[in-house]
């Protein structure tokens, strides 16, 4: 549309080690849950101890999945639109075409108590964000007012993409 090139004119990445620590205590649930199953003498207390297992066992996988999710973030912008995929396996992921964009700003320092932790955040008053880690991101103004940031290293290439692409369209 733009006369640019098919494939991808910016892309970055943002990761969090510290997502790992927690994936290993989901991991370690998720082992308890295990051990309690197999090496507990069931003739007593059944419905207690199907309780531990099921409860281990759930905030294991929860807490395993739920941070593997958002070890990293994964930031493309093509001459299309800007796509974010979180984790290995790309999800959760958000595609946002640049026609849907009015205005793309560099923020220096996002934390995660700003939205309210890591993950992908809602905030009804803002948006929502994917926040993996704190430190520099993009923040686009979408058309409906609302705003749409993600944590990414070298944000500040991936802004003046997008605006030369918005400048593009504009015309």
């Amino acid at each position: 549309m733009t006369g640019h090139p098919p494939g991808p004119l910016w892309t970055g990445r943002a990761s969090n080690r510290v997502q790992w620590l927690l994936a290993g205590a989901g991991a370690a649930f998720l082992a308890l849950g295990i051990e309690i199953a197999v090496d507990y003498a069931w003739d007593g207390g059944v419905v207690a101890i199907l309780m531990a297992v099921v409860g281990c066992l759930a905030a294991g996988l929860l807490i395993l999945f739920g941070t593997l999710a958002f070890v990293h973030a994964a930031v493309t912008v093509d001459a299309e639109a800007v796509e974010v995929r979180c984790g290995h396996i790309g999800l959760p992921r958000r595609r946002i075409r640049l026609t849907e964009v009015e205005a793309a700003e560099y923020v220096a320092r996002i934390t995660p108590q700003q939205w309210g932790g890591w993950g992908y955040r809602w905030r009804p008053e803002r948006g929502t964000a994917v926040i993996v880690r704190r430190g520099e991101g993009l923040e686009l103004r979408l058309g409906d007012g609302k705003l749409f940031t993600v944590t990414v290293d070298d944000a500040q290439n991936a802004v003046l993409v997008i605006r030369a692409h918005l400048r593009a369209l504009a015309h």
